[in-house]
């Protein structure tokens, strides 16, 4: 897609594809003018119970793989099919409570975890051989061809790939995990979208919201916190105000670290709850029922957070018969206990010198998902600003400066996202916490950007980043989030006990726009033809003066974060298998906003596309 206003689509469209919930938000472009828009939210059709259908605005992100003869002819039809093979949505969540081992949830966050190879069927996590299985990525298209499907009963005329959409990811997800998600797009049938990082998807939403009367909130100098904990992930980021020709400009400074920790840990915290309180009254659960009350608590913690007159949600602990209990067990959880866990557990006062802290692992542990060790949410906020105090000294327009005493960066206003913040009382306790921290240090409190649904900020947000792109509206700069290097090991002699050194090339320095192309690095790398090879491949979300071909010999703790690895495999043709050619990398960012990198012979016009590597090990892709 273009920038520039283009004949064809009819609608801007954002969808959210988010870890427990997709949302899908819409304008029409041609009732939308400047900074008035319309702007709407699908209504999604969605089976709620075994044949029974409604339309709901959130599509949960389950997916649920019934047993041969487990449900009714008709039970999971949908008004474009008949016999799906799978439940999507509402009915898959509620399904799942009662048979946890046949519903795929947190497919967002397998999709990102490069430990295992997420294009094979390993979801539902943990099931038995016997059970039927899908992909991450798979599961990622079945919720995208849900939406696509559900869009094209509602706007026959205007089929969704002809649409200018927008699709979310977290900020923090790697150059892989970005990759996987437009693959998801493309095998659902829609090859022409963008990607949008969901933190500025918040703010474009809390932009649209004010009607143009955003300018009158924020002032040249602000530097904007956007704290978004959704279901699996935690994603931090901050935007500065700046002035640019006289305007005001936002700026995306900094992306925090990929933190998994979000609504799924929440839900697994108040399980444990519920379950030692079952355990105090003599009733003992297994693996499996502890499974199915953690997605019952999920339900319940977003009924609770939702709605202040509810004060109690009740479960049902389905039984695996009369040798374990004999019956279905019946409890609740309450406000008390929902606000209890997660503040003290997940929100805890601290210093703002306080890190997030770590644990000696295990030899051997589950193969899993690598949650975040701290489940202090306050803490890798402190972490994350303290690492992020620079960000905004080399900003153009940029104004305010910070105390040369400072250990942190000052933000000066926060914007919260994910149904988390939906408790008033959470999203008090991070404001006050930062309030704390910045009183400490002489500065003025940090105030809070209200006025946006949490629920579907995100996918509202991306409709409107898609109506910006055709030359509308305010645009948040930022380019990628990272600095990209490809790590060289050096050439010495053996010797015992010693590993070669290694060193890092920038082949893409911070901040490269999407639809932009770098130079090659200087460099000249040996790359094999004839079989794959493979780089070590490096990001920094710090190092933000480094050029195209600038190498590191060291580093600090924290400076390069390890990437999954980039793979190329030439083809031999006019050489022999084995050969070594002289190649120099360059990469680029497509205008889906996916990083791209090729390999350039010195001896030859061929290219060659060099893959990030997006299965566990290091697997042939």
């Amino acid at each position: 897609m273009s920038d520039e206003a283009t004949e064809g689509p009819s609608f801007a469209v954002g969808i959210d594809l988010g870890t427990t919930h997709c949302a899908l938000s819409y304008i029409d472009l041609d009732l939308s003018e400047g900074e008035a828009v319309a702007q709407h939210v699908l209504a999604i059709p969605q089976v709620v119970a075994p044949g029974s259908i409604e339309e709901r605005p959130l599509l949960p992100s389950f997916a649920y793989l019934p047993g041969e003869g487990e449900l009714a002819d008709g039970a999971l039809t949908l008004p474009w099919d008949e016999s799906p093979a799978a439940g999507v949505g509402e009915v898959a969540r509620g399904l799942g409570a009662k048979t946890p081992i046949r519903v795929v949830s947190s497919a967002k966050s397998w999709l990102c975890h490069g430990g295992v190879d997420r294009l094979a069927p390993i979801l539902p996590a943990g099931a038995p051989d016997e059970i039927a299985k899908i992909s991450p990525l798979r599961a990622s298209a079945l919720y995208l061809e849900h939406l696509l499907r559900a869009w094209e009963q509602r706007h026959p005329e205007a089929p969704l790939e002809d649409q200018a959409v927008v699709i979310t990811v977290p900020a923090s997800f790697d150059p892989a995990a970005r990759e996987l998600t437009a693959e998801a797009a493309r095998d659902a049938g829609l090859d022409n979208m963008v990607l949008l990082e969901e933190p500025q998807a918040a703010l474009y939403s809390w932009i649209q919201a004010t009607d143009g009367g955003w300018r009158d909130r924020v002032k040249v100098g602000d530097v904007i916190l956007v704290v978004d904990v959704g279901g699996g992930t935690t994603d931090l980021s901050l935007i500065a105000v700046a002035e640019r020709d006289g305007a005001l400009e936002l700026v995306r400074v900094a992306v925090g670290d990929h933190i998994l920790l979000g609504g799924d840990n929440m839900d697994l915290a108040l399980a444990h709850t519920v379950k030692a309180k079952l355990e105090a009254d003599g009733k003992k659960l297994d693996g499996w029922q502890l499974g199915a009350l953690t997605h019952g608590c999920r339900a319940a913690k977003e009924t609770l957070l939702g709605d202040p007159d509810v004060d109690a949600v009740p479960l049902v602990v389905p039984s695996r018969g009369r040798k374990l209990i004999g019956g279905s067990i019946r409890t609740e959880l309450t406000r008390d206990e929902v606000e209890r866990v997660l503040v003290q557990g997940f929100f805890p006062e601290c210093a703002s010198a306080d890190r997030p802290k770590s644990r000696a692992r295990a030899a051997l542990t589950q193969l899993g998902l690598p949650y975040a060790q701290d489940a202090g949410i306050t803490r890798h906020i402190a972490a994350f600003l303290a690492k992020q105090r620079d960000a905004t000294q080399d900003v153009e327009g940029f104004e305010a400066a910070l105390p040369e005493d400072a250990t942190f960066l000052h933000p000066s206003a926060i914007l919260f996202n994910g149904g988390v913040f939906n408790s008033a009382l959470l999203a008090d306790r991070v404001s006050g916490q930062i309030g704390a921290w910045l009183e400490a240090e002489g500065a003025p409190a940090a105030r809070v950007l209200d006025g946006a649904s949490l629920d579907v900020a995100v996918a509202r947000g991306a409709a409107y980043y898609a109506y910006v792109r055709r030359g509308q509206g305010v645009r948040i700069r930022g380019g990628t989030a990272q600095a990209f290097y490809v790590g060289v090991e050096a050439a010495m002699p053996a010797v015992p006990g010693l590993e070669p050194p290694i060193s890092a090339i920038c082949v893409a320095p911070f901040g490269i726009e999407e639809g932009s192309d770098c130079e090659p690095a200087p460099q000249e790398l040996g790359l094999v033809v004839g079989e794959p090879v493979s780089f070590r491949f490096f990001g920094s979300s710090v190092r933000r003066d480094d050029r195209v071909g600038e190498v590191l010999e060291r580093w600090d703790d924290g400076e390069l974060e390890e990437l999954p690895e980039i793979q190329a495999n030439l083809p031999a043709e006019g050489r022999t298998p084995g050969d070594v050619v002289p190649v120099r990398l360059r990469a680029g960012v497509t205008e889906v906003g996916t990083l791209r990198l090729e390999a350039v012979p010195r001896d030859g016009a061929e290219v060659w596309k060099v893959e990030l590597d997006v299965r566990a090990g290091g697997e042939e892709s």
